[in-house]
């Protein structure tokens, strides 16, 4: 067959939307996703975060399907059995919240519709998204294991919450009590610390008469928040505080409405903030409500949920909080009460789903008892079973870790796992059960109702490594499967999710859930600025897929990445990569088609020591970059590992090898069977990074390949490349001499703007003769020389006069002058350049020399004129150094 028609079975052009589909499609039915379980074999497993429900992936999502991808297929690729669940979040708050915008744009609230049919909504945008988010992994070439692929509210990940639930219910850890939670009026519902975004914002502070109690006088407090006033119950001073030892035990009366309240001593107040005297509202602040379980204070609610005034707030009753603080800003100046504001900086909590600011309020909610679970989770990480990469965020894991506070878990939602509680109508006992009960089981009343909240989405998430798996039954997938080996998540969540997962996982199955924390960082923009709608810097993985291809998006996420650190990404990088899988395709094109039928590449090893110093350098820098890689995919570092792979490739392989193997094509011995071995060994290195068009040239490769036809169906499955191949220094170190010659001389032409077609000559002076003279005909070719005199330096070789010397390690290159240039013509133009060059250096000499222009020009004129007079100077020297080159 010729090469002609060889070639025309590879199109020109490599075109992901005509392969991609097909591989993915073709794998999954291989069943090369699907582990089998296999008892001698320690396998891999990857329980993947699971995406929420609540639309489609954004460009950190892909990043983590990147990075798993990566660990999962070279995993694989070393004959392990490997696992990687797929699973997506109902994503409580964040679900709810996006289908009642929905809903609004309908008109309707989720109270129109009731709680059953707003389930129903639930589940159908669910089913929806649930599909879209499945269909867009597969686009990125996720390999995981559909056959597995679980949702959190689920049969049998529900099964678990509710296990977990009951069983630290009945270990006297899970508890019912009021405290101040975070509560978000818009959502409706309570939230944990964590979400809760905390942002700088510029404020007042309001200094405020409280009038005294049987005296005249009063004490000023001040407060960013003037609406609370009317839930104080106290005053509070520091008992150190010598300003206010006479009030202590006295009372003041609360502007607005009137109550009386006492004036307390208390450790927790600073005395450097405002006045020294500070405001107690135990209902609505945490500090304040720990002081007011000290002195046993009452709580008044002064908020309903929707964030308007309730009955407490009396005359303001109904108001919104805010238009609440405007009026009772208003009525204490009329009364004289408002002493002054002061404008002042403070940090104010946000709902990390819509944004609104939360409000801290004293509420009935379920909490978890976390110190028990804790300890055993430092220990953890501390005895070294897990290890968190990279190694600074152990740190940062540790110190939240002895810094916890109890967890609050009910949320006031209808979308999420309801709590496992029902409160008996007749004897007002609880009832904490698995399954749903048919009686109390205290009283045997059927008449209950099951408590409406659900639990906080975190709470399943927590249990994900092992209800993915089948727990709290004892399944085959459990046993083998669990301990996971990765978690690999972004360091955001490190709190949220990582430090959850272990104290539930150590809690319910007595095992780390995982050995390794792998967290990554942020994607950002090319500015390095976090990508937002508001922004326009958004970029949608779908749409880079669309116009750049699957590989090229993932090359570009995964290049320059290093675990823990923020990742930038836009166009240059995007198409930096397609650029990076289009010269790929081309040396493949150029391989596979000048191969005939049944080239081997078995046997080369036994070959080396007689083949051709350029096939014994590249295989030697080959299985260099094997060890390199191996080595660098063992300690995480993937992104290290691909940009290795991407210069060999690139530079040594298609720049070098591929260019110097064209000069003996038709010449034995064939540089054939090294450029199918180095492109396969190649592709099967690059393929956990770039899986589509690595597998679309493999299949071309091995149809030309003899004693491939029986092996491995796919690159998938073939063994990754292991370090056993030989390695040639003395090849090398010869290799890169010639090189670094040839790439002087093409400087050393451009410099001096030879034209490309013109030969040149050169006399090579080198302790490498040997290796010189076998690459003679690469260096005619590739540096346009001829004639070529290579001479050792032991020779005595003579040296051209008005020569251009290129020095180099190992070797000097002379090239005469008369034979790049016309040499009477060059010396007039240099001439004529050295005259302008001098002028121009003697005026702004002169320039700078006057004191009028230095005393009255701006500084950056004057600054900008002695960098040019720098500039002249040094172009003065480099054309003096040219017409002594010229003579």
């Amino acid at each position: 067959m010729s090469v002609t028609q060889e070639w025309a079975e590879i199109p020109k052009a490599y075109d992901p939307k005509k392969v991609e589909a097909k591989w993915y499609q073709f794998w999954l039915e291989k069943g090369y996703f699907t582990p089998e379980i296999d008892p001698q074999k320690k396998p891999f497993v990857i329980i993947m975060p699971p995406p929420n429900v609540t639309g489609e992936l954004h460009l950190g999502h892909a990043l983590t399907a990147t990075l798993e991808d990566i660990m999962i297929r070279w995993h694989r690729m070393r004959g392990e059995p490997t696992l990687w669940l797929p699973g997506i979040d109902h994503a409580g708050i964040a679900a709810q919240v996006v289908v009642e915008q929905v809903l609004a744009q309908e008109g309707l609230t989720r109270h129109d519709l009731g709680r059953e049919r707003f389930l129903e909504r639930m589940w159908q945008w669910m089913r929806k998204y649930g599909r879209v988010i499945a269909e867009q992994h597969e686009r990125l070439g996720a390999s995981c294991d559909w056959t597995r692929e679980r949702f959190t509210m689920d049969e049998g990940p529900s099964r678990a919450v509710r296990t977990t639930f009951v069983h630290l219910y009945q270990k006297g850890l899970i508890y019912r009590g009021e405290r101040i939670i975070n509560w978000c009026p818009r959502c409706a519902t309570a939230l944990s610390e964590l979400e809760v975004e905390h942002e700088e914002e510029a404020g007042h502070l309001y200094y405020v008469n409280y009038p005294l109690v049987g005296e005249e006088g009063f004490i000023t407090v001040a407060t960013t928040r003037p609406e609370t006033i009317l839930g104080d119950t106290a005053v509070a001073v520091n008992p150190e505080d010598g300003r206010f030892m006479n009030l202590l035990g006295k009372k003041a009366v609360l502007p607005a409405i009137n109550r009386v309240i006492p004036i307390v001593a208390d450790e927790a107040v600073d005395p450097s903030f405002g006045t020294g005297a500070v405001k107690i509202t135990p209902a609505h602040d945490p500090v304040d409500f720990d002081v007011g379980q000290k002195h046993g204070l009452p709580l008044v609610n002064i908020l309903n949920p929707d964030g308007t005034m309730n009955e407490n707030a009396g005359p303001y009753n109904g108001l919104d909080r805010f238009a609440c603080r405007e009026a009772i800003l208003a009525d204490l100046e009329k009364e004289g009460l408002l002493v002054k504001v002061e404008p002042h900086l403070h940090s104010v909590g946000h709902c990390c789903r819509c944004g609104a600011i939360v409000e801290p309020w004293a509420s009935k909610q379920w909490f978890i008892k976390v110190t028990p679970l804790v300890l055993p989770a430092i220990d953890a990480v501390l005895d070294g079973r897990i290890k968190i990469i990279p190694e600074r965020f152990t740190k940062v894991y540790l110190n939240w870790m002895e810094n916890i506070r109890d967890w609050c878990i009910s949320r006031q939602l209808w979308w999420g796992h309801r709590i496992p509680v029902w409160y008996c109508q007749d004897c007002g006992q609880l009832t904490v059960t698995i399954d749903d009960p048919e009686a109390c089981s205290h009283c045997g009343s059927s008449n209950m109702l099951q408590d409406p909240d659900v639990l906080d989405t975190w709470f399943s998430s927590a249990l994900w490594p092992h209800s993915t798996l089948g727990w709290p039954d004892d399944t085959e997938d459990l046993r083998y499967f669990y301990p996971t080996t990765v978690m690999e998540t972004g360091y955001d969540i490190l709190f949220f999710w990582v430090a959850r997962m272990i104290m539930m996982g150590l809690e319910n199955t007595g095992e780390i859930p995982f050995h390794t924390v792998y967290l990554h960082g942020l994607v950002r923009d090319e500015k390095g600025e976090k990508m937002s709608k508001v922004k326009g810097n958004v970029v949608n993985p779908i749409e880079a897929i669309e116009e750049y291809g699957t590989d090229a998006l993932r090359f570009a996420l995964s290049t320059g990445t290093s675990p823990g650190n923020d990742t930038r990404v836009g166009s240059r990088k995007l198409e930096a990569s397609r650029n990076f899988a289009n010269k790929l395709w081309n040396a493949a094109r150029f391989v596979v088609g000048n191969m005939g039928e049944g080239v081997s590449i078995d046997g080369l090893e036994g070959l080396h020591p007689t083949l051709p110093l350029e096939d014994r350098w590249i295989l030697s820098r080959l299985h260099r970059l094997v060890r390199t890689v191996n080595k660098l995919m063992e300690d995480s570092l993937f992104g290290e590992a691909q940009r290795q792979i991407h210069d060999f490739l690139w530079g040594e392989f298609c720049d070098w090898y591929i260019e110097i193997s064209k000069i003996r094509l038709r010449q034995p011995p064939s540089p054939l069977p090294v450029l199918a071995y180095v492109l396969e060994t190649s592709l099967r290195l690059l393929h956990p990074f770039m899986p589509f068009i690595t597998e679309e040239i493999w299949q071309n490769l091995r149809k030309r390949l003899s004693g491939f036809e029986e092996g491995a169906e796919s690159i998938m499955v073939v063994p990754y490349p292991a370090e056993e191949g030989i390695l040639d220094p003395q090849a090398e170190k010869a290799m890169e001499l010639v090189i670094e010659a040839i790439r002087a001389i093409r400087n050393a032409r451009a410099e001096f703007k030879v034209e490309p077609s013109r030969w040149i000559e050169a006399v090579v002076i080198t302790e490498e003769k040997p290796a010189f003279e076998s690459q003679a005909q690469a260096i005619q070719t590739l540096a346009r020389v001829k004639p070529l005199t290579i001479a050792g330096t032991e020779e005595g070789a003579k040296i051209p006069g008005k020569a251009k010397p290129l020095v180099l390690k190992g070797a000097e290159v002379f090239l005469p002058m008369a034979g790049m240039v016309d040499l009477d013509a060059e010396r007039k133009r240099l001439n004529r350049e050295m005259k302008r060059a001098e002028a121009e250096f003697a005026r702004l000499e002169t320039r700078l020399r006057d004191e009028e222009f230095l005393s009255k020009a701006p500084a950056s004129i004057v600054e900008r004129e002695r960098e040019r007079l720098t500039a002249h100077k040094e172009r003065m020297a480099r054309l003096k150094q040219r017409l002594a080159e010229l003579g």
